[in-house]
């Protein structure tokens, strides 16, 4: 009978979960709505709680705390798409329940912890929706507080609250029509309860096994009548920051004493990295090699003395090359910057083009962390930043990153393709105010429609198509508006949905595997179908889709 778990337990959990969600992200991701090519919850959360175990194991201490800022810290810095984003901050309510713990916790303590962890979750998304994975996780912490009163057994509880947990999943397409139309449960969902599935396995020492968890519309209807329902982040410092430790030391020991052993050598790493950072002290009893970052370089000295003579002595002053650095790139410092996401040779040059400070990798498939995003908006000299997403899926981790930093002001632009970040560039002014741009931007993303070109992944029925493994397919950022046997056909019948007359500039981006020849063969007809639109055409070098069509 497993009644508590200790910190090394806690640990097991964290890392079993982490496991089995990597061993099924792949089904996973195929659960995305739209049976294309770009599905990456799976992906998206397993990077997520991979980043959390990873600062996990790099803390020594076994203390609760330690234990639990690391994960939050972790996953935070990890999270990637809205599922990441959304997971990190159960994570992190979680956390900060059990980082008090001083010894165990028992299952009552860890049903608040589901508590904490949904509250936390449901205030960092603006419009929470039903049928995804804040209803299972809220639904399975409605209950756990019942549950843990009734099963003091870790394994008993944890089975009782997955059962909450896959009930309320398979009822995710009945409060989320585009789920029961594509036929699926929601796949953040899936993820959380795989796992949950880890957490137990941590128990039972089994593999885990997911195979019972919902998956598909079919199993909401079977249940349709029952009754399922019964902090602060770390800032990450990303720019040069502070100077703690002063003086770049280094030297060799030579002419080594006679009584000095292999075990002195390692004493002498001990001592350096109790005054400072940075710590190499490699060699054997000829010579030792020695670099540390420290304020007390004296020190330092000292201790390798009693080893033997002191060579080739260089200590340097970081904090005035610090200084030098910072007073450089302040004085360089603008007032505004842009930053742009997107995948693909073709469409990062366009925005370069446009003038955007920095183009970084990321989108269908690729959503970057809000780490990623972070570490990008500071490599950008300017007090404020331009973020544009260019994908739905990316927005809440941009909005996510403007707490990972602290010397810049970012402001995220709600573009969710490619050509409606393209349009905010185009309408950036250097003249004009921060308030204004970020206005005029705005406004410029509400002029563009935009479309793309890709194929099934899958048989499925949606949209009223009746889609099979292979086709050919249209979409925009909602639903399938068409569907041909070949590329061509297929673009110029999603032109022809999303055009209306006040449209008067189509635009084609190929995709990587479209050959430009092909891409202008289209372009051509395009002109013809459409005479009074101008139709230019570029290369974009997207994976996932033949075209993104932009009209304006």
């Amino acid at each position: 009978m497993q009644k508590t778990v200790n910190s090394a337990e806690f640990r097991k959990m964290i890392i079993s979960g982490s496991r089995l969600l990597d061993q099924n992200r792949s089904k996973i991701d195929s659960l995305n709505v739209f049976p294309v090519p770009d599905g990456d919850t799976g992906t998206n959360m397993s990077l997520t709680l991979q980043s959390a175990v990873k600062e996990m194991g790099a803390v020594s201490s076994q203390q609760f705390a330690d234990i639990c800022n690391a994960v939050s810290k972790g996953a935070l810095r990890g999270a990637r798409g809205n599922s990441g984003v959304i997971s990190s901050q159960i994570f992190r309510g979680i956390c900060s329940s059990l980082k008090d713990t001083k010894e165990s916790f028992t299952t009552k303590n860890f049903a608040k912890a589901l508590e904490e962890g949904t509250k936390v979750a449901y205030g960092a998304v603006s419009v929470p929706k039903e049928g995804t994975i804040l209803t299972v996780v809220r639904s399975m912490s409605e209950a756990a507080g019942k549950l843990a009163a009734k099963y003091k057994d870790f394994d008993e509880f944890l089975k009782a609250v997955i059962e909450v947990g896959d009930e309320a999943l398979a009822h995710t397409p009945e409060l989320l029509p585009v789920l029961k139309k594509a036929g699926v449960v929601d796949s953040g969902g899936v993820g959380l309860m795989t796992i949950m599935r880890g957490f137990l396995a941590a128990f039972t020492e089994d593999t885990g096994n997911i195979e019972d968890i919902p998956t598909d519309a079919s199993a909401a209807n079977a249940k349709s009548d029952e009754d399922v329902f019964g902090d602060n982040s770390e800032v990450i410092n990303l720019d040069l920051g502070e100077i703690e430790f002063a003086y770049c030391t280094e030297f060799f020991v030579i002419h080594i004493k006679p009584s000095t052993t292999m075990a002195d050598i390692d004493r002498l790493k001990e001592k350096l990295m109790g005054i400072g950072d940075s710590v190499i002290c490699i060699g054997d009893l000829e010579l030792i090699k020695v670099h540390v970052h420290t304020n007390t370089p004296g020190r330092a000295l000292g201790f390798a003395l009693e080893l033997g003579e002191l060579d080739r002595i260089k200590i340097e002053n970081m904090l005035e090359e610090n200084r030098e650095i910072k007073a450089k790139m302040e004085a360089e410092k603008k007032e505004m910057g842009m930053l742009a996401i997107c995948s693909g040779k073709g469409l990062e040059e366009i925005f370069k083009d446009l003038m955007c400070d920095r183009v970084m990798e990321g989108g269908q498939t690729m959503n970057p962390s809000a780490q990623d995003i972070a570490y990008a908006v500071q490599k950008i000299n300017a007090a404020n930043v331009f973020v544009f997403p260019n994908n739905g899926n990316i927005i809440l981790a941009a909005e996510q990153a403007k707490e990972l930093v602290t010397n810049r002001t970012i402001h995220v632009i709600p573009t969710k393709s490619i050509p409606q970040g393209f349009a905010a560039a185009l309408a950036f002014n250097p003249e004009e105010s921060v308030s204004e741009n970020k206005t005029n931007m705005v406004h410029a993303i509400d002029n563009v429609l935009s479309g793309q070109v890709t194929y099934a992944v899958r048989n499925t029925k949606m949209n009223g198509f009746s889609l099979k493994e292979g086709d050919i397919i249209a979409l925009d950022n909602k639903k399938i508006l068409a569907k041909g046997a070949d590329i061509e056909e297929t673009t110029l019948k999603l032109i022809k949905h999303l055009k209306n007359d006040d449209h008067e500039m189509i635009t084609l981006y190929y995709g990587n595997g479209v050959k430009e020849e092909d891409a202008n063969d289209l372009m051509d007809k395009v002109q013809q179908e459409f005479p009074d639109c101008d139709v230019d055409c570029h290369y974009g070098g997207q994976p996932v889709y033949y075209y993104i069509v932009s009209l304006e």
